[in-house]
């Protein structure tokens, strides 16, 4: 059963902006984490319930393609889909849009891998089939 997730809103606040008004770039590898969190918490197995069973879910990749600017006081819908599920590796899309504009903001993507509480990677069929099972619906339902 695939799970319908919903898109994580976010508010620009002043303080993430520049002496242009414009969002700070560093802001969205931020905003991505945030929504991130909020989408494996809607499957069930948020940062906090990996941690308690032992699991890390360290980034080793991150790429950004701003698209255009966002500013003070705009909501951004964040869409995030399971882009690639491999056991161990897990790669995660992004796209932000500003909801009054339509403009898409920025498209990016995480990569991360699974990791026992050493750092040492882990096959997470063994550890979680359940979540594992998820992943791969979640991944299927992307293509």
């Amino acid at each position: 059963m695939v799970i319908k997730m919903k898109d994580y809103i976010r508010k620009v606040n002043y303080y993430e902006t520049d002496k242009m008004g414009v969002t700070h770039n560093s802001n969205y590898i931020k905003w991505m984490e945030e929504a991130r969190v909020y989408f494996l918490e809607q499957m069930g197995y948020g940062y906090s319930a990996l941690e308690r069973d032992g699991i890390a879910l360290p980034v080793i990749a991150v790429e950004c393609r701003y698209k255009h600017s966002s500013t003070f006081d705009d909501e951004v819908s964040i869409h995030v889909t399971v882009a690639e599920f491999h056991g161990v590796r897990l790669t995660i899309d992004y796209t932000m849009v500003n909801i009054k504009t339509g403009d898409v903001i920025l498209t990016g993507k995480t990569t991360h891998c699974f990791v026992d509480r050493e750092g040492k990677p882990i096959i997470l069929k063994k550890r979680l089939p359940e979540f594992d099972r998820i992943l791969k619906e979640q991944t299927k339902k992307c293509r």
